[in-house]
């Protein structure tokens, strides 16, 4: 079983193309964990949802062969709203919905109505969103889980995660980090993540922000990253595509985004971590599980929601897989 911890959202999305998406499942581990059921058949969420959360969207989830044991549910509701708006460019927005309606001459949904993105609710808070998963919640079957991606979370709860899973030997642990601690003033705790992390996976602005006014060398940093125990470092570079840092064998790779019809960017990022957590659990090649996560970026981006990939044509993805594979070049 591959399992995905995380926050889940509820999306409002204005995107590249098409008609506005009110009220969708989203959050990063769900979009992991929706390519990843392209690789791997079996998959779990652990999540906390309120009271209001629909039922039918969990339903949904097993329907797909995800299993929602560890999807916790809290008395009371839960404000999980995510607003996103893409320009013509791709350019993200994810604040001021009012605007962004109005611009496109679209009526502004009431569900809307006194919302603020989480980094602003958030900012001055030193206590776990509600919405966090806990490590005392996680069901005794998941412990035995075969892999876990923890999804961007504050830092305290991402690393009470990964001390319980840590002491039941789990050997392949993948981490997305919050950009809210990618800060240099914070790099030394980091590791307490990274030692015995099976990989680490920034984005390219997290990791420059991290790095902010030291080096401006994405290898450089990639490699004092590795020097506090983790296995694999990979930046991820949206329409770049991502870097691979192979710590014992210190091997650099580059690999180019699989050019795709883009749709709806949103999740592209965790996509990626889903794709790669499946190919690392079906073997120990990270170079090629960093290939079928490029592969799961490319076909996330090419519809809209973090199921969109399993609907594609049987093949598809395993034959993007090979014509990748020649384009990737070591450095």
């Amino acid at each position: 079983m591959l399992l995905f911890a995380g926050r889940l959202n509820r999306e409002y999305i204005l995107p590249v193309e098409g008609a506005p998406i009110l009220d969708r499942a989203g959050g990063s581990p769900l979009y992991a964990a929706g390519t990843a059921a392209v690789w791997e058949k079996e998959i779990a969420l652990l999540a906390r949802v309120g009271e209001d959360y629909p039922n039918q969207w969990l339903e949904n989830f097993n329907k797909k062969g995800i299993d929602t044991e560890g999807v916790q549910i809290i008395p009371g509701s839960l404000d999980l709203r995510s607003f996103r708006a893409y320009s013509e460019n791709r350019e993200l927005f994810r604040t001021n919905p009012v605007k962004h309606f109005a611009e496109r001459e679209l009526s502004f949904p009431k569900a809307l109505l006194g919302y603020r993105p989480p980094e602003k609710r958030e900012k001055f808070k030193t206590v776990r969103h509600p919405a966090t998963p806990l490590a005392t919640e996680i069901p005794d079957k998941y412990l035995q889980s075969k892999a876990l991606h923890i999804a961007p979370l504050d830092f305290n709860s991402q690393g009470q995660l990964l001390t319980k899973f840590r002491t039941v030997n789990l050997k392949i642990i993948t981490l997305d980090p919050s950009p809210r601690y990618m800060t240099p003033n914070r790099r030394q705790d980091l590791r307490l993540f990274l030692d015995g992390l099976t990989a680490f996976m920034p984005s390219e602005e997290e990791l420059r922000q991290l790095f902010w006014g030291e080096t401006h060398d994405l290898w450089e940093m990639a490699e004092e990253l590795g020097e506090f125990g983790c296995l694999f470092i990979i930046v991820k570079r949206g329409r770049k595509g991502q870097l691979l840092y192979d710590v014992n064998a210190k091997k650099r790779w580059q690999l180019p985004a699989y050019t795709s019809r883009v749709a709806d960017p949103t999740g592209a990022g965790d996509a990626f971590c889903g794709g790669f957590l499946a190919g690392l659990a079906q073997s120990d090649d990270p170079l090629r599980a960093a290939a079928r996560g490029n592969v799961s970026a490319s076909l996330s981006m090419e519809g809209s929601g973090p199921f969109y990939p399993t609907e594609i044509l049987p093949g598809l993805a395993h034959a993007r897989l090979d014509a990748l594979i020649g384009l990737v070049r070591e450095v």
